[in-house]
């Protein structure tokens, strides 16, 4: 029979309090929190929001820099896409330079709906900045990691 092995409480009590990977997936979770019930009005997510975002450019963006930009799996960003399409938030269309790959743009409804959640983003973004103590370096920090 083999003999099981366990991890002393003193050690549970360390990844608390030091493991990064923790601390950050804590505050992540409590920030979208945060943005979510502010977006909620819009009938909005936080992860929505970005999002929509993300497609806010001059020219319509493909899947994969859209990914790579939220840090997601193109799979994942095609099942986010679904529900904003629906809404008609969204247009996806096939690129008209190569047939297979597809193009993402918001609609008018699209646009409309981002101005009007911009205003609930800065007011949230200005009290979540206030809790920090260099948001500028913090942000900087961030981005050293990803």
């Amino acid at each position: 029979m083999t003999e099981l092995r366990s991890v002393p409480f003193e050690t549970t009590l360390l990844v608390r309090d030091c493991c990064l990977c923790l601390h950050v997936q804590r505050a992540a979770r409590a920030l979208a929190r945060r943005f979510d019930e502010a977006l909620r009005p819009l009938g909005l997510t936080n992860g929505q929001f970005s999002l929509l975002m993300s497609l806010n450019r001059p020219e319509p963006p493909s899947l994969k820099p859209v990914a790579e930009l939220l840090a997601m799996d193109r799979t994942t960003l095609t099942a986010a896409l679904k529900p904003l399409e629906r809404r008609g938030l969204v247009s996806i269309a096939a690129d008209p330079r190569d047939r297979r790959s597809r193009r993402l743009s918001l609609t008018p409804a699209g646009l409309e709906l981002l101005a009007a959640a911009v205003p609930i983003w800065q007011r949230t973004h200005e009290i979540v900045d206030t809790q920090l103590n260099d948001p500028p370096r913090f942000r900087r920090e961030l981005g050293r990691i990803v």
